[in-house]
């Protein structure tokens, strides 16, 4: 039987985690985790692994990558910098150069099958209205520092597929994604150190006050994982956006987060707090996120659940409460820097 040799780049993350949970359950693949600092190889998922420590930024990131993707069948790249947003070149070196470095590293080592995790943050802005599939420009949000870094990369992975037609891309466009097991790392990229995971239990006393615009998908780390499994599994070539039902809106997030409802609340009220907020350096997402959640399109995943046969097994609320019941209790994966919440330049 031949073993499918997958290696995951940023594979100590939120979706790197899922996705060795996912790969370990595949007779017949063996699985290479390259992330900048090592978990616990013992502790699962990561215990499923052969390890290497390679910061993807770094210029001799493709000296080094090369000998590790040779003879891979295929090469997940998840590795991204959602902080510090107030450094945005060393955002910036592990986003795009990274990127680049990965993509370079796999046409040497002339591995087949290239998978790459943009988002749903590629996207250039939409009304809400009408769900948009995977043909929707690219562009993405200009006054968003992630959202500029995804669209720069999907053009990166246009000029490759045009130059290295033999090897198979792929682009996973997913939705915010969730799961309880990196609440941790979810709560210091977004809330930041300053506010105590636990706070979120005070927060359910309380009505949620958000704009309307704020209107958007999520999915489940697992079953997220499970669509990076079935295009690997199938050599599915291009984009495919991955997100479950119900959409996110304000009244259905405040359920989920069991608050006493929602509130509507000015776009540009909430952007000017945020702005002073993370000038202050007292949270550390800027507005650009702001503009992310107001901006970005609903998407069809009509292909992923044609091509794929994908379906979720969580829904995204679940995925939500998920999560906060997580933080409002304290969870955090000891075995991985990120997922502990300590600071990481890859998720």
């Amino acid at each position: 039987m031949h073993i499918r040799r997958i290696v995951v780049i940023g594979a100590t993350g939120n979706v790197g985690s899922a996705l060795l949970r996912r790969l370990g359950r595949e007779a017949g693949v063996a699985i290479t985790g390259i992330a900048r600092r090592i978990p616990d190889t013992a502790a699962a998922p990561y215990a499923s692994a052969e390890w290497h420590s390679v910061d993807v930024g770094d210029p001799l990131a493709v000296r080094t990558l090369v000998p590790i993707l040779q003879g891979a069948d295929a090469v997940v790249h998840l590795a991204w910098a959602l902080q510090p947003t107030h450094d945005i070149p060393a955002q910036e070196r592990t986003d795009v150069d990274g990127t680049a470095h990965v993509l370079e590293a796999c046409a040497l080592a002339h591995v087949p099958h290239v998978v790459v995790a943009s988002s749903v943050g590629a996207y250039s802005p939409s009304d809400k209205r009408v769900p948009v599939d995977e043909s929707w420009p690219t562009d993405g949000i200009a006054t968003a520092t992630y959202s500029r870094h995804k669209a720069t990369n999907e053009r990166v992975l246009d000029a490759f597929e045009r130059e290295h037609p033999d090897i198979v891309v792929t682009r996973l466009r997913p939705g915010l994604v969730f799961q309880g097991a990196a609440a941790a790392e979810i709560h210091g990229l977004f809330l930041g150190q300053l506010i105590p995971m636990r706070a979120v239990r005070l927060a359910r006393y309380l009505p949620l006050g958000l704009p309307t615009r704020f209107v958007f998908q999520a999915v489940h780390a697992d079953d997220l994982a499970d669509a990076f499994w079935r295009v690997i599994d199938l050599r599915a070539r291009g984009a495919f956006n991955i997100a479950a039902n119900p959409v996110l809106t304000p009244p259905r997030i405040a359920r989920a987060l069991a608050m006493h409802g929602a509130i509507r609340i000015p776009l540009r009220a909430l952007r000017a707090v945020v702005t002073a907020t993370w000038r202050l350096r007292l949270q550390p997402i800027d507005a650009g996120w702001v503009d992310i959640a107001a901006g970005v399109p609903l998407m069809r995943t009509a292909r992923a659940r044609h091509e794929l046969a994908w379906e979720p097994k969580h829904s995204a609320t679940d995925a939500l409460s998920e999560l906060v019941d997580a933080m409002a209790s304290d969870v955090r994966d000891r075995a991985a820097a990120p997922l502990a919440g300590r600071p990481s330049a890859t998720r």
